[in-house]
């Protein structure tokens, strides 16, 4: 069972995408961009990204 937890390996700054790449198996820079244009588009990025911090593990 696949577990979303931050990723101390492939961290930029928390390991919050990195970590939400690999539960998704997909892309890390896809999911920073993603970030990237949520956080332009309205802010969302942003709490999103510190509410995922906040309550997902270290691997």
């Amino acid at each position: 069972m696949k577990r979303l937890v931050l990723d101390r390996q492939n961290r930029k700054i928390a390991g919050v995408c990195a970590g939400i790449a690999n539960y998704l198996d997909v892309d890390v820079t896809v999911v920073r961009i993603l970030f990237l244009i949520a956080l332009i588009g309205g802010g969302f990025g942003f709490w999103a990204y510190l509410i995922v911090w906040a309550v997902a593990p270290v691997d």
